[in-house]
């Protein structure tokens, strides 16, 4: 059987670990991030999805060096391209990636190969195992997970001018440039006209893609994820994310809460049958019912988990506010729903990170604040 083998880095050499010590503050957060995150454990998991597995060929970088360098991308809201530049020139870049002073880094290309192989080789799948490790890693560092999961939808715009994609379609030239994108509401508002005095409803639109999230109230971290194209229902994603949530380590026993927008009978009588906490905030049409049929509703308007569940449904907003502003997420940054998986995946684990780290060690990103156990950018 053939030994697994990588490209040989220069970290044990005078110019791999003297001047990083000399230069690099200790409680930098890339210098916390790369010791509380055990970064090898990916390399097993990725490597599966490798042709060869690392074992014939020429030797390939070690997957856990491509994922940091995705991690910083992701966490500094850079480009493959400027990434690999910083990498290159930022010491403490090129520490957390585990390369020497004195070496090279993956280039840009060598980044879209190893998403492409990911993607290939383990799907959609793949990204939610790397999401899964850092929740295990996370309560084997002794983070506790609560009993709330908060569900809810981000839209993400696809890397697409809807106004030339408009003109092509209407002179039938080429395909659109990204088929899978399509449009669905941002949000419906209801809005006073100031001439009639009449109020109307003011409907916005997106085209591209959302990324449906299940988020544990108590840490603040993501723990599943599901991607589709932006005209899906929100509603109808409840069982995806309940069985995603099954493999992570949060209590088996939980509330699940959510906005209207899963207010379904499917998604109560799921729960219900699951024997979990329904905490999805009910329409007012349900309890203002002039039959019997409301009695089950006022009885969940009882229930002290459906409370709890709505006081913390909250803390999803932030969440996507801090992914939009800081990592990205307001733009895909590739074409094609598999892709924009792997960018909702990444940034919830890059997410997912900066929590943990700031929970175990205090230390957090420049120009971010951690307070009552969330992440908030500074004002």
């Amino acid at each position: 059987m053939s030994k697994v083998r990588f490209k040989k880095h220069t970290t044990g050499s005078f110019f791999g670990s003297f001047l990083y010590d000399q230069i690099i503050p200790k409680n930098h957060f890339l210098v916390k991030a790369k010791e509380i995150i055990d970064w090898d454990k990916f390399t097993a998991r990725c490597l599966r999805w490798y042709k060869g597995s690392g074992e014939i060929g020429r030797p390939p970088y070690e997957p856990s060096v491509m994922l940091r360098m995705l991690f910083v991308s992701y966490l500094y809201n850079l480009s493959e391209r400027q990434v690999e530049e910083r990498v290159n020139l930022d010491l403490a870049f090129k520490y957390f990636v585990g390369l020497g002073v004195d070496e090279v880094p993956p280039d840009h290309s060598s980044l879209t190969y190893f998403k492409d192989r990911l993607l290939k080789g383990g799907g959609k799948s793949a990204f939610d195992e790397l999401l899964r490790e850092i929740l295990t890693q996370a309560q084997e560092k002794g983070i506790k997970f609560g009993s709330i999961q908060i569900i809810d939808s981000v839209h993400t715009i696809a890397d697409v001018n809807t106004d030339k994609e408009r003109a092509k379609k209407g002179k039938n030239q080429k395909p659109p440039r990204d088929p899978d994108a399509s449009w669905g509401v941002k949000h419906q508002r209801k809005v006073k006209d100031p001439e009639t005095g009449q109020i109307h409803k003011q409907t916005e639109y997106f085209h591209g893609y959302k990324a449906h999230t299940s988020v544990n109230a108590k840490t603040g971290l993501i723990t599943s994820v599901k991607s589709t194209t932006g005209k899906t229902n929100d509603g109808k994603q409840l069982p995806t994310l309940i069985a995603k949530d099954n493999f992570t380590p949060i209590p088996r026993k939980r509330t699940y809460t959510g906005d209207k927008a899963y207010d379904d009978g499917e998604n109560h009588e799921i729960l219900k049958t699951k024997k979990m906490g329904d905490a999805l905030r009910l329409k007012i049409t349900r309890i203002n019912k002039k039959n019997s049929n409301k009695e089950p509703w006022l009885k969940l308007l009882k229930d002290k988990r459906y409370h709890q569940g709505l006081k913390e449904r909250y803390k999803i907003e932030r969440k996507y506010g801090e992914a939009k502003l800081g990592h990205g997420l307001r733009r895909c940054r590739s074409l094609g729903l598999g892709k924009f998986h792997l960018q909702a995946t990444l940034t919830a684990i890059v997410l997912n990170i900066k929590v943990i780290v700031a929970q175990i060690t205090g230390s957090t990103l420049k120009g971010y604040d951690f307070q009552g156990g969330c992440i908030r950018l500074q004002t």
